[in-house]
């Protein structure tokens, strides 16, 4: 009988399988994690490998990897013999843009408005709900990829489109027109009107005039109406509707001051959605009685509804209390405005009109069409036609990129050992984990994907994760966090082999601009360091002054740079660790 994990969450001496100890890990980390106690998962993690190793002296003779491998049942053929993985003659490089480029490509806005929306004659159907079309439909957008989820919209919908409103940045048809994306712009006999606005990714009067203008569509609406939202990443900055008499300057400095103070982002949330006529589900209100359908490119960490764009589709009652408290945090509240003291002392007006109506939120459909899962999830299709096995780490990926970077260059040292990886690096990886933001399942999961890859001769591996990692800003040069965090995995992955037979590591946004630069991200290897030595850069000085990109443009004459040009989307971050097949020495 294998030995009983108590409530003290130790492993005890005795197991006479693999599997009796991995359940018991799996048990006792369990409990420590519903406590939430990672030093507790760590001191399992170390006691895990020493008593592993113990095994390994009896009569098994069996692999840390293929120890975890047991804990997941395997089919018949996975016995008898393995697929070699397909041959590809493409550098690690090569094969790490193509698959950014494959991430990319899964989420451009036609491409997830085509894929969600099913035209069947004069009835359309969307995540699995059918709607009548009867000439009835309505469109409104906002957000920086609207303009080509509205272009492929009304191909699909045809003449039953009435008319639409969408606000989109200043300068984007143009913009479009100069790199080639004629298929992302509206026909010249759209029905559907074009409002730029946001100069500089900042709420203004151009931005407020379109809100207005998608305000007054709503509110014509009657119950025989279908209103198709369309939402994207900078949907916010693009529909401001101030609660009166709140100007649109006072609203935006109420924000900057807290922003300056150092609120999060569910703190700024709050306050927009209580000061705004059409976020927090102000838009939906004023549909009410039509069918609202909001279709959503998400460029937020979860996908959470209520945070993207602040919501216009989802209700979201926000008390003056909350946001009074807030402002009270920061030291804020005697520096606002009459016109926000005012509203904060009342209900809002739609509040106050159906205090007594009944929920009519069953006549509201969000639907989550592009994230960063989804880019991920095609990316793994594409690595495994490379020739690699995918391992999807987290698409929330977050915190501070120095604390990323360790992380990513533990995971691959744990994948490129050729002996058994020392207990502290998985104790370490799990240390790290709640500081960027992922589980220690995932972390456990992804460790124990890369050990059976690196021992039982599976071949290439390639990691894959997203996120919004943030850089602590300490000097005034040009880049981003991809490419900071590129710079950074480099030193990481000092002392590993160099490509073909050592790991390869890319960053990059899917907007393609990371920062105030024309590069989306890079791509770094162990030879980095080594490499800026010979050329006389000095690597710290550059992360001192947050200068990556200038670091990696005078590198080898920018050849480390990522640079796929407009992309037309956002969807966060694609960071991929490509492993290849790592030899390893059996005792």
């Amino acid at each position: 009988m294998c030995p009983v994990v108590h409530s003290s969450q130790s492993l005890h001496t005795g197991y006479t399988t693999p599997f009796s100890l991995w359940s018991d890990f799996c048990n006792a980390a369990k409990l420590e994690h519903t406590k939430q106690t990672s030093t507790g998962i760590h001191r399992l993690y170390i006691q895990f490998f020493n008593l592993h190793r113990q095994l390994l002296l009896g009569p098994t003779k069996l692999s840390m990897a293929r120890v975890l491998s047991l804990f997941r049942p395997k089919p018949f053929l996975a016995f008898v013999g393995r697929r070699k993985p397909p041959l590809c003659k493409m550098s690690l490089d090569s094969r790490a843009q193509e698959v950014f480029a494959t991430a990319v490509g899964a989420v451009q806005p036609d491409t997830v408005v085509r894929q969600s929306i099913e035209r069947k004659e004069d009835s359309v159907i969307i995540d699995g709900h059918k709607y009548a079309l009867k000439h009835n439909l309505h469109l409104v957008g906002f957000g920086k990829a609207v303009l080509g989820m509205a272009a492929e919209a009304e191909k699909i919908m045809g003449d039953h489109l009435v008319k639409g409103v969408i606000s989109v940045p200043h300068g984007i048809q143009e913009t479009l027109k100069q790199n080639g994306k004629e298929h992302l712009l509206l026909k010249e006999n759209s029905r559907i009107k074009v409002m730029e606005g946001a100069k500089h990714n900042l709420p203004d009067a151009d931005a407020q005039k379109a809100a207005e203008g998608i305000a007054q569509l709503a509110r014509e609406l009657t119950e025989k109406d279908l209103l198709l939202v369309l939402i994207s990443g900078g949907g916010s900055a693009l529909l401001p509707a101030p609660i009166p008499p709140i100007s649109l300057q006072e609203k935006f400095d109420v924000t900057r001051k807290l922003a300056a103070a150092g609120a999060t982002i569910q703190e700024l949330n709050t306050v927009r959605r209580a000061l705004s006529f059409l976020k927090g589900g102000g838009l939906a209100h004023c549909a009410q009685p039509a069918k609202v359908v909001a279709l959503i490119l998400s460029d937020v960490i979860g996908d959470p509804l209520d945070f993207i764009a602040s919501g216009p589709t989802v209700r979201s009652d926000v008390w003056p209390e909350e946001v009074l408290s807030v402002l009270d945090r920061y030291k804020l509240v005697d520096a606002i405005p009459a016109s926000v003291k005012d509203v904060l002392g009342r209900l809002s007006p739609q509040r106050e009109k159906n205090k007594d109506e009944t929920d009519k939120s069953e006549n509201v459909h969000n639907v989550v069409i592009g994230s960063n899962s989804v880019a991920l999830k095609c990316a793994g299709r594409r690595v495994r036609e490379l020739g690699f096995r995918p391992v999807v780490l987290s698409p929330g990926v977050c915190g501070d990129v120095r604390a990323v970077s360790r992380l990513y260059g533990l995971l691959a040292r744990f994948a490129c050992s050729r002996e058994e990886p020392p207990p502290e690096i998985a104790a370490e990886v799990l240390r790290l984990g709640p500081e960027v933001g992922v589980e220690s399942w995932d972390l456990c999961r992804t460790m124990q994907v890369l050990g059976e890859g690196r021992t039982e001769g599976w071949g290439a591996t390639c990691l894959l994760a997203g996120g919004e990692p943030t850089v602590e800003l300490t000097g005034k040069g040009r880049g981003g966090r991809n490419q900071e965090l590129a710079l950074r995995v480099g030193l990481e992955l000092r002392g590993l082999e160099l490509p073909p037979k050592g790991p390869v590591f890319l960053s990059g946004g899917t907007d393609g601009q990371d920062g105030p630069t024309e590069a989306a991200g890079a791509i770094t290897d162990g030879g980095l360091y080594e490499e800026a030595q010979a050329q006389g850069l000095d690597i710290n000085n550059f992360l001192t002054n947050n200068d990556s990109f200038t670091f990696f443009s005078r590198l080898s004459s920018g050849q480390r740079l990522l640079v796929p040009g407009l992309t037309c989307t956002n969807v966060m971050d694609v960071h991929m660790l490509l492993i290849p097949p790592i030899p390893i020495n059996i005792r």
